[in-house]
């Protein structure tokens, strides 16, 4: 039970990180409107925007801004344990 405390407070500090932040916006959010560009780019460029293009181009970016922010997250508490001292 102490082992997962251990973990919880590890990932509670690692989501408190700036540098965390800073990886997920500036490669989450530009992977994200990237990928936006590419799957809707043709129906912004034509007029044939409609809710559901408007959707997705939104949620594109929040979905690699969420994956990146889990990796960065993630990486940080991987190291954090690792260099930690073993009692």
């Amino acid at each position: 039970m102490n082992r997962a405390l251990s973990q919880r407070a590890l990932w509670a500090q690692a989501l408190r990180q700036r540098s965390v932040w800073q990886r997920a916006v500036r490669l989450g959010l530009s992977v994200g409107f990237l990928q936006a560009v590419v799957n809707q780019g043709d129906h912004w460029m034509s007029g044939a925007v409609d809710g559901t293009v408007v959707t997705k181009s939104i949620v594109s970016p929040l979905i690699g801004f969420t994956l990146v922010l889990v990796s960065a997250a993630e990486t940080w508490v991987h190291r954090t344990a690792t260099l930690a001292p073993k009692n």
